[in-house]
């Protein structure tokens, strides 16, 4: 119904809410059982807030993270897999890792959030530092975006 409208869609997933690693994989395959994948799949990391059940929850191993990033971008390859929630608590190396593994987007600054994330300068230089570009209003969302080529496997001796 959604896309019949016109509307793209956006679905994803918080981590670090006392899951397993069961659970996430079980997030990811009903994303990627959607036909066609949604145009954007945010993964947000918990961002424990004081009065609320999940408080004292312990924030996600930043690996655990990039892991999920990475298997988002394997089951999911024609999304923008979004670096979401959570950011302002991770170090720019985690979120550099995400971006490796296959991360191609963030929510940039703090609108239309509920909780806080970096400042727009501050996601301006990590991007910058990166050696990537935010993506100009005008172009499109909709194109299908495939995974490159893998390399090629190398023997270490």
């Amino acid at each position: 119904h959604v896309r019949k409208a016109g509307l793209t869609v956006c679905c994803g997933g918080i981590i670090g809410m006392g899951e397993s690693v069961h659970d996430r994989l079980g997030l990811l395959m009903q994303i990627a059982a959607q036909s066609p994948h949604p145009e954007s799949v945010p993964i947000n990391a918990l961002q424990s807030a004081p009065g609320t059940p999940l408080e004292n929850q312990k924030p996600v191993d930043p690996i655990e993270f990039v892991r999920m990033i990475a298997t988002a971008r394997i089951v999911l390859p024609t999304s923008f897999v979004r670096l979401s929630a959570g950011r302002v608590e991770m170090a720019e190396s985690t979120q550099a890792l995400c971006f490796l593994a296959g991360a191609n987007s963030i929510f940039a600054g703090d609108k239309l959030l509920t909780m806080a994330n970096p400042q727009q300068d501050s996601d301006h230089a990590l991007v910058a530092k990166l050696g990537m570009h935010f993506m100009d209003a005008s172009e499109s969302r909709q194109q299908e975006r495939p995974l490159p080529a893998a390399p090629e496997p190398v023997a270490i001796s």
